[in-house]
This record gives structure tokens, C-alpha cells and sequence, in this order.
């Protein structure tokens, strides 16, 4: 598939040049451009800040483990080395649903994922869209499990995933080209390259892939461009940032089993079909000042959605056109307060969301929806180091957050309208402690929320009344023993949720709802280690309950959440140029996506899988084999009926590639 004539990648290199033309007029930033920016391990409270107040409780993903793994999107980066699991995307895309702490079909409405700041979750029943993230520009991703709505708002109950970009150094420059080939057609290409001059630097990706995927009727086409103008000094920089991304999509649509089972790789849908056309520019600062660390970006977002179902006649065609703002200011202190480390920092959050909607079916129109939704939010946190000997950490934080959200459509057939306020409240405490050399402990509990998006207000139980904020009480309990070297970490969490915004298929013929009381709770277990020489091996292990708790289905279990994930991986890193990785997941039974009474008589099968890599260097050149799926297990992830509703998970695919660095 190719890109039609007026889906062309913007014009970037005038917009950039006018950013930058402005930027440059601020000279108390580059009056001092001569040094050189510090370089940043960790990220605190939405801070760059030093390892004393690392997020606690976090699993960090660094540039050098995604380089050495060969991975190629951030999606990847997050499921193979962070452990955490993905569900295959319905459209072939490489962005799977990714699933902190058990929440299923609602897992990616529950998450957080920010970038620079900037948050990349939307008010959409939609995967935050990673792939316009350039993989080459990333120099750390942070995963940090567990309610986290103090900082990052709404939808964070099971967590937030923090992607930090690379910082610049005077005069540094560097750059790269990769391609790759594999099986069902897939093709990629990317060329990134980043020049560092004294206070300034510049970047850019550009990268395209395609593939024809597994199935029938799947083929996916992207390309994306990334690329940002910064001034830096040793106080703190400035800068903007500009993403592009474009995708086409063929919709391989569900199958029932004897469907999956006769051909998983069939079509019952073979003129389904759509777009994302996606633009995101991003203004940001930073810098310190009187003792004072102060940030801020501000972002938009253009999005344009297209799709289209069915043949002939009956043709229902839609086109969602979205656009968000976001502006986040805020400061922190950093100093000492009765000869101890203290870090206190406050912040608002302004965010304004709208989306106009087009739709038909037959050719007669359908929908002419507008949605809004505007909310604006103040936090306060505080961490204490109490006892530098033993690291000792004690934090606080609060929230206020209100929504405003507005919807009409003169032509709708079901909601029409409604005009709504909800004020929600988050609060947290953490602490943390080295009981014993190597051994330290840590506790968290709090409150987080999360309120209803324009998609799942649009189709309720009661018509033109939108569903109630969703409230969760949090609480995990851990320890991490070990060094660099080698290190476990152990946890066991709950959260008890109430209102829990869900798609429920048994009302009516489907609406989205307010659930009875559900629970969370279970074990997370992570390891590393290096066993020799050039060997590290590295696993996660998450065993999660998720059970109503009263109502007409107390203690039965959710639907599409796996008991038990286990992943593992080995990596050999000799120091003559070769690298090689082997991974492996087993993914436990699932209840089926409707089935809420937990009546059907089968389960989604449990499925493990493999992949490897190795690639030997010769000088700037890099040559790569790898496989996915390499056992070619037939299995499935998403499945919405019981034993139906089948998205069928790609079989085995060989790939290779080659990268010149320069």
C-alpha cells in the first residue's frame, strides 16, 4: 500500500527553522552555551535528578540494553527487557497493549506512557502510539508499577512508563543507517543522525516500515520523522521537538475457533481498511534559578483517524479528527532541611482535548460527533532523605484534578449530548530503606483514578450520562537485594477498585459501564545477573488475581488476565564484537473476553515463546540474524467471545539487518 498524494510528511525544516528562530531570541539561556550539559542517570519526580530520589520501586531500561538486544521499537524495548506483557495489536501494527498489573481489556486506559514530560496517553479508546517515538533517540525508559496519580493524573493505576530522549554534549556527533529484511514481507529502513555544537545541537529519524504480516488482509505501512532543535547549558536548556507519523492499515478482523483452528491466518474481513495520520510538536525548558529547578513543556497534537468496514453497499466509514494541547509548569527545591536531603516540588497540569467525527453507513451519514474534554490539575510531593547511611526515604504527594467534558451529535442514534464536571483526588506515600548492606526494603500506598473517555461515554447503560470516575486504593509492599552485578527484586501488591470503567458485550448489545467492585492483587519477581564472564541472564515473574469483589459475580475472575507471566532472557556480550540473546515467555490461561460469569466452558490457552538474535560487528558495521516466534507456536492474545472473537498472534518470522554507525 503507498500513501496518497495528500498524505505527504509536512514541510518540517521552515516550521523548525521559525521554532529556532524564536528560541534564539532568548539570551539568558545562551549566555552561558559554552558548557556542557550534565549527564542525568535518573528521573524523579517528573525531574531529572540524581540517584538519591531514583523513582523507588522502578525498572530502568537503559540505551546500552536496547542497543545490545537489537531491538528496533520502544513497544519491544518495554515487553522483552522490562517484562512486561503485550497483547498482539488488532491492526499489525508493532504497538501492543501493554498490560501493567492485570487490568486485561482496559490494561492500556489504566497506564500512563510519557515522553519527556510530555504525556502520550489520550482521551481515546486508543494504545498510546510509540511507534512515533524514534527508537535511536532514546536513552532510558523508565517502568514504575503501581498507582502513580499524584504525578501523572488519570489512568495510572497500574503504573506509568517514562521514556526519556537522549541530552546533547558539546561538539559530539554521531549517526547511523539500518535496514532489515524478513519473512511475510517485512521491510524497514532508518537513518538517524545528532550534531553537538557548544550550547546547541540538533537531531533527527527518519525511519519507514512495512509488512504483510501473518494473516490475510494485515498489511501495515509506516513512516516516521523525529527530529529536535536544543540550546543547553550546564543550568539547564531549552528546545523544541517535532513527530510525525503515518500509518496504513488492513484489518485482518476476528475468527471464531473452528475458524482459527481450520486457518489462523484467513480473513473474514477482506476490505477492511485504515489510517493514522498523526503530528506532535513540543516546545520545552528547563533551568534553574535562585535555588529553584524550574520546567515546563507545552505540546500539541493533530491527529487524523480513518477506517473503513465492510464491502459493497454496506460500507460504515468513519473519520476522527483529534487534537490535544498540553502545558505543564512546575518547580522543585532541592536542599537540605535539618541536615537532610529534601525534595519538594509542585506543579500544575492544563490539558484541552477535542475531536470532531465523521461517519456514514451505506452512504447515508451516521454520526457528526463533537467531543471535549478540558482538565486542569495541581500536585504537591515531598521526599525526605532521612538517613544517608542506610538510604533512607520517606514521600508524600497530593492531587486535585478537575474535567470538564462535552459532547454533542445532532444526528446520533443514541448519545447525543451531555455537559459534565468531576473533580477527582490522589494522594500517595512511599518510603524506602536499606535494612542490611545490599537488602532494602520499600512501601507504597495511595489513591488513584480514572475517568471515562469520550469513546466509552459515547456508548453507556443510560444514555447521555456519562459513567462515574473510577477510584482505586493502592498498596505494595517489597524489597530489592543486590548490586549491579546481580540483583532481585520481590513484590507484593493490591488494588481495590471501585467503579471500575469497563466494556461489558452481556448488556444489551454491548456498553461500556461502571463494574462492581473488583480487586487486583498478586506478586511481581524480578531478576539479574551476570553468570560469567560474557553472560548475563535476567527474568520477570508476575502472578496476578483479578476477582470481582461484590455484586452478582463476587470472587469469580476477570476476563483476558493471565495468573501467571514468566519471561526470561540470556545474553552472551564477548568483547571481539559478537552478541547473541535468547528469550522466552510463558503466558498463563485467560478467561475470554466476555465472559464476565465465567461459564464458558474452555479458556484461552496458555502459549510460550521464543526469539533469539546474534550479530557480529565488523568495524562501523553491524550484521544481524534474528527470529521471532521461533518455535512458530499457533496461539492468541486478544479473544473478545468465548472461544470467539479470535485475533490470531503472528507465527514464526526470520529477519535480517545491517547497521553502519558513524
Amino acid at each position: 500500500m503507498t500513501f496518497s498524494a495528500t498524505r505527504r510528511l509536512p514541510a518540517f525544516l521552515p516550521l523548525a527553522a521559525a521554532v529556532a528562530l524564536c528560541f534564539a531570541a532568548a539570551p539568558a539561556v545562551a549566555q552561558t552555551a559554552a558548557q556542557t550539559l550534565a549527564p542525568i542517570v535518573v528521573t524523579g519526580a517528573r525531574f531529572d535528578s540524581a540517584p538519591a530520589f531514583a523513582p523507588i520501586g522502578a525498572t530502568v531500561i537503559s540505551a546500552d540494553q536496547i542497543r545490545r538486544a537489537g531491538i528496533n521499537d520502544v513497544n519491544s524495548a518495554i515487553r522483552k527487557i522490562g517484562g512486561v506483557y503485550g497483547r498482539q495489536s488488532l491492526d499489525g501494527g508493532p504497538d501492543f497493549s501493554l498490560d501493567l498489573r492485570g487490568f486485561g481489556a482496559a490494561s492500556s486506559q489504566n497506564m500512563v506512557v510519557v515522553l519527556d514530560g510530555v504525556r502520550l496517553s489520550e482521551n481515546e479508546l486508543l494504545n498510546a502510539v510509540l511507534t512515533t517515538v524514534a527508537i535511536d533517540t532514546v536513552e532510558r525508559i523508565e517502568i514504575t508499577r503501581g498507582g502513580s496519580s499524584v504525578l501523572y493524573g488519570e489512568g495510572a493505576t497500574g503504573g506509568v512508563i517514562n521514556i526519556v530522549t537522549k541530552r546533547p554534549t558539546s561538539k559530539n556527533g554521531s549517526g547511523s543507517v539500518y535496514t532489515e529484511v524478513g519473512q511475510q514481507g517485512q521491510r524497514e529502513a532508518r537513518g538517524s543522525v545528532a550534531r553537538a555544537w557548544d550550547g546547541f545541537a540538533l537531531d533527527a529519524t527518519l525511519g519507514t516500515q512495512q509488512t504483510d504480516n501473518y494473516r490475510d488482509n494485515n498489511d501495515y505501512k509506516q513512516t516516521n520523522f523525529s527530529g529536535g532543535a536544543q540550546w543547553f547549558t550546564a543550568a539547564g536548556r531549552m528546545g523544541v521537538r517535532l513527530d510525525s507519523l503515518r500509518q496504513d492499515s488492513r484489518f485482518a478482523g476476528s475468527l471464531k475457533m473452528s475458524e482459527y483452528l481450520a486457518n489462523p491466518q484467513q480473513t473474514k474481513t477482506p476490505d477492511d481498511f485504515g489510517s493514522l495520520d498523526s503530528d506532535r510538536v513540543t516546545a520545552f525548558i528547563s533551568q534553574r534559578v535562585a535555588g529553584f529547578d524550574l520546567a515546563a513543556e507545552l505540546s500539541h497534537r493533530q491527529k487524523t483517524v480513518k477506517a473503513s468496514y465492510g464491502s459493497g453497499a454496506n460500507i460504515f466509514a468513519a473519520q476522527y479528527d483529534s487534537k490535544q494541547t498540553q502545558f505543564s509548569p512546575r518547580l522543585r527545591q532541592l536542599g537540605n532541611v535539618g541536615g537532610m536531603l529534601n525534595e519538594l516540588v509542585a506543579g500544575i497540569d492544563l490539558t484541552r482535548w477535542e475531536r470532531d467525527t465523521k461517519s456514514s453507513y451505506a452512504g447515508f451519514p451516521s454520526s457528526a460527533a463533537e467531543a471535549t474534554q478540558r482538565s486542569k490539575a495541581i500536585y504537591l510531593r515531598d521526599e525526605i532523605r532521612f538517613d544517608a547511611a542506610h538510604d533512607g526515604r520517606l514521600a508524600a504527594g497530593v492531587r486535585r484534578e478537575l474535567f470538564d467534558k462535552g459532547f454533542a451529535d445532532p444526528i446520533g442514534f443514541g448519545t447525543t449530548r451531555y455537559d459534565n464536571t468531576q473533580g477527582l483526588n490522589a494522594w500517595d506515600l512511599q518510603g524506602s530503606y536499606t535494612v542490611l548492606p545490599l537488602l532494602t526494603a520499600y512501601a507504597k500506598a495511595g489513591q488513584s483514578y480514572r475517568v471515562a473517555n469520550a469513546d466509552e461515554n459515547a456508548l453507556t447503560p443510560k444514555l447521555n450520562t456519562p459513567l462515574r470516575p473510577q477510584t482505586s486504593h493502592d498498596l505494595e509492599l517489597g524489597a530489592s537485594y543486590g548490586n549491579a552485578e546481580r540483583k532481585f527484586t520481590a513484590a507484593v501488591f493490591r488494588h481495590k477498585l471501585r467503579n471500575e470503567l469497563f466494556y461489558d458485550p452481556t448488556i444489551g448489545y454491548g456498553a461500556n459501564t461502571n463494574l462492581d467492585p473488583t480487586k487486583r492483587q498478586g506478586v511481581e519477581l524480578s531478576a539479574s545477573a551476570v553468570v560469567a564472564a560474557d553472560w548475563t541472564v535476567s527474568g520477570h515473574y508476575q502472578h496476578v488475581q483479578a476477582t470481582f469483589t461484590e455484586g452478582a459475580n463476587a470472587g469469580r475472575e476477570m476476563i483476558l488476565v493471565p495468573k501467571n507471566v514468566l519471561s526470561a532472557r540470556l545474553a552472551w556480550t564477548p568483547a571481539d564484537g559478537q552478541s547473541a540473546a535468547f528469550g522466552a515467555q510463558w503466558v498463563d490461561s485467560q478467561r475470554y473476553g466476555d465472559d464476565f460469569t465465567n461459564s464458558c466452558s474452555s479458556r484461552m490457552p496458555s502459549f510460550t515463546t521464543f526469539d533469539a538474535r546474534y550479530a557480529r560487528k565488523f568495524g562501523q558495521w553491524e550484521l544481524a540474524l534474528a527470529a521471532l516466534n521461533l518455535g512458530d507456536k499457533q496461539y492468541f492474545s486478544q479473544a473478545f467471545a468465548c472461544r470467539g472473537g479470535i485475533y490470531t498472534s503472528a507465527g514464526r518470522q526470520m529477519k535480517v539487518s545491517a547497521r553502519y554507525d558513524f
